[in-house]
């Protein structure tokens, strides 16, 4: 059997101390599986006295992330820090400069420096990989960067952060607000340090960034990821799309088209019998369209000390195994930059609305819909009228975002809105 592959953890958080117990665990059946032992040298963390539920006693200790790296028994380090620079990105590029693969779960990193630790990596002769970088235990980077590797990619989308599913689907089963739901999910400790990182859609941002760079061999782009979170979701959205037969998700779209790159993360409704509909809790979905395979259906925990370990080990087996692949699936130098490109696609939209108890309001809001270029598909009043209005929702034909974007603006100034109207993208799946 060949020599053991030592491994160096920065980071014994959750997925840190997972790493370790599965290597504890399952030491005889990794070494099977990979044909030589994985062992782990020395470890890193902010705080050497913390209780972590795990043996760590014979592991070397390190005081910082860097000198970890540059250890003559370390073979491979794997960051598990977090964060989109600092000592993390720090730590990475002294490993690849001392001669060290490196395996990491840190999305935003790769997100903001993949492509120039992509060719760190390559001039050093090094491997970076990042299974547990976007959906945690479901493998998607494998799936685009191998079993997927001879299709033309045509789309990939997702529901890829589960704390935001987890809120819209229980807002949905218990008829609870939004502000509620997202206090239930701080005390659960669902949430970030900073909770925009989960509702605001960026974390998931990073993720769709990185599938986009693989999925079309382009550099990774999060600047032009068009982003919006689930803050302006309301109960009352949520209930009527689910009276009309769709579920609303936190959805990340990127395709190329003519006109360039489109990636996309927002809120969309979906049909509620698709896959991305029955989609609940905390759980992740990733779709890919490839131009041979069809639609491939990927579903599965997106978080947690095991799922995210396990996508952890899954690299660190590849690399014991001797597979070395390019960061992106292909070389560095080979990704191009792609052009940035708002969605042209037509879709037909959800839009809601507060109007004025008076007579000519649906009329007026009628015409600019008309004068947008949107047909009305349908439309419903919902109860009466209210302090604060008439509720109102259109479900539009197929129409393009500039329409909507042009309607949205010219509806204020009917004079008959009591509020700002919401619109919602109608996402074919």
């Amino acid at each position: 059997m060949s020599a053991p592959l030592r491994l160096g953890i920065a980071g014994l958080g959750t997925v840190g101390i997972g790493v370790v117990k599965i290597i504890q665990k399952h030491a005889d059946l990794v070494s099977v599986r990979c044909g030589r032992p994985v062992t782990i040298t020395a470890v890193s963390a902010r705080d050497r006295t913390r209780n972590r539920d795990a043996d760590l006693s014979e592991f070397a200790w390190e005081a910082d992330a860097v000198s970890l790296a540059q250890r003559d028994d370390v073979d491979l380090f794997v960051e598990l820090i977090g964060g989109d620079a600092g000592v993390a990105k720090d730590s990475i590029e002294a490993a690849l400069r001392a001669g060290k693969d490196v395996v990491t779960a840190n999305k935003a990193l790769l997100a903001l420096h993949g492509q120039e630790l992509a060719e760190l990596a390559e001039a050093e002769g090094r491997v970076i990989r990042f299974e547990a970088a976007v959906a945690g235990g479901i493998p998607v980077i494998k799936a685009l960067t191998e079993s997927l590797a001879g299709n033309g990619i045509n789309r990939v989308m997702g529901v890829m952060n589960g704390t935001c599913n987890y809120i819209l689907t229980r807002m949905e089963s218990a008829g609870l607000p939004y502000e509620t739901v997202f206090e239930e999910a701080r005390q659960l400790g669902y949430l970030e340090a900073d909770p925009t990182l989960d509702v605001g859609g960026i974390d998931a941002g990073h993720k769709l960034a990185i599938l986009a760079a693989i999925a079309f061999g382009t550099r990774v782009n999060f600047d032009a990821v068009e982003i919006e979170g689930i803050v302006r979701v309301s109960i009352d959205d949520i209930h009527r799309a689910e009276d009309m037969g769709y579920r609303i998700k936190l959805l990340g779209v990127a395709q190329m088209t003519a006109r360039g790159l489109e990636q996309r993360m927002s809120p969309c409704l979906v049909p509620a019998d698709s896959p991305l509909g029955q989609l609940n809790g905390g759980t992740n979905m990733v779709v890919i369209e490839g131009d041979s395979a069809g639609q491939i259906v990927l579903r599965g925990a997106g978080a947690g000390e095991g799922p995210t370990a396990s996508a952890v080990m899954s690299d660190v087996i590849e690399i014991a195994r001797g597979t070395r692949l390019p960061t992106f699936g292909r070389p560095a130098a080979s990704l191009a930059a792609a052009q940035p490109a708002r969605t042209a696609v037509p879709a037909a939209y959800y839009m809601r609305m507060e109007l004025q108890d008076k007579p000519g309001a649906l009329a007026k809001v009628a015409a600019v819909l008309g004068d947008s270029g949107i047909s009305i598909d349908r439309m419903r009043q919902y109860g009466h009228a209210s302090r604060d209005g008439v509720p109102v929702l259109v479900v539009t034909h197929k129409t393009t975002p500039e329409a909507i974007d042009h309607a949205i603006a010219a509806l204020p100034r009917t004079g008959v809105l009591t509020g700002d109207p919401v619109e919602l993208r109608i996402e074919e799946v």
